[in-house]
């Protein structure tokens, strides 16, 4: 059975009545699906124009569930947002980037989805919705594993909410791959720094993807370079501090040097934020 509704209402009520995938983009449904015919309800949600675009409110940044990583490189945001965007333009071809959703990324939840680091680095939140109400929950909860979130069946996505409070300082992205386009991460990086005028670093915020079954925030490294320059930063990182990661091996790369190759991301990453930062005050 297929369904597109007009309007949030006609979809969550829909989505209460049986069992259905809710398709956005397409993007990973469709190659998802390789062989054989759809032997499952489809909820189109592409026509519920209320959830496309980025609004800006005195406390927030709002992105709609429906806006695609195009939408996002078109609309002005702070530089804490760089990670985000950069991120963006490594999810597929200019084709994907067109038509993907950027809380469809999320909601697919793969180790390596590219919008999740950047993200984790804003303190994102998402608003969940269905004919019970709305709740909100932190995207570091929202994501459980490899494919699994925390949204139930009779759920959609509304939209993403960014605190204007953590959109401090630049931040930048950091993604290694078998080639330089179109590539599943190996391991991914975002980081946002906000840098005092005695060039230290004030406060930060660094997230490492794909190479655990989830990406997450590393509180063990924002500790160690906080009030440090960036150049002390760089010899404080070791492998203590990416301790907590739990590294996958796989056919793109062992465990091992996934854990080796993060900390080398997280330094370069740093590098790369301190030249916006620089590339501003020129």
């Amino acid at each position: 059975m297929y369904a597109r509704p007009k309007n949030i209402e006609e979809a969550l009520s829909t989505l209460a009545s049986d069992n259905w995938k809710v398709l956005a983009g397409g993007t990973d449904l469709f190659p998802n699906l390789k062989e054989g015919g759809v032997n499952f309800n489809i909820l189109d949600i592409s026509a519920l124009a209320d959830l496309r675009g980025i609004k800006e409110t005195q406390a927030e940044w709002i992105i709609g569930a429906l806006t695609t990583w195009a939408d996002l490189e078109k609309t002005p945001l702070p530089r804490s947002f760089n990670a985000l965007l950069q991120a963006g333009k490594e999810v597929g071809s200019i084709q994907i980037q067109n038509r993907g959703t950027i809380a469809g990324n999320l909601c697919n939840a793969s180790p390596a989805a590219d919008g999740v680091p950047p993200l984790l680095i804003l303190e994102a939140k998402l608003d969940l919705v269905s004919t019970h109400g709305t709740r909100t929950i932190p995207l570091s909860k929202f994501i459980k594993g490899n494919r699994k979130t925390s949204r139930r069946m009779d759920e959609i996505v509304k939209c993403i909410r960014v605190p204007k409070k953590k959109c401090f300082g630049n931040s930048a992205f950091s993604k290694l791959g078998a080639r330089e386009y179109m590539v599943i991460s190996i391991v991914m990086t975002a980081a946002r720094l906000e840098i005092c005028q005695q060039n230290r670093i004030r406060e930060s915020a660094i997230a490492i993807g794909a190479c655990s079954e989830t990406a997450q925030r590393m509180p063990s490294v924002e500790a160690a370079i906080k009030g440090k320059s960036i150049e002390e930063a760089l010899g404080t990182i070791s492998s203590e501090h990416v301790a907590s990661l739990d590294p996958l091996s796989d056919i793109r790369a062992p465990r091992e040097y996934r854990f080796y190759a993060a900390q080398q991301l997280i330094k370069r990453t740093l590098i790369n934020c301190q030249k916006i930062e620089d590339n501003y005050a020129n």
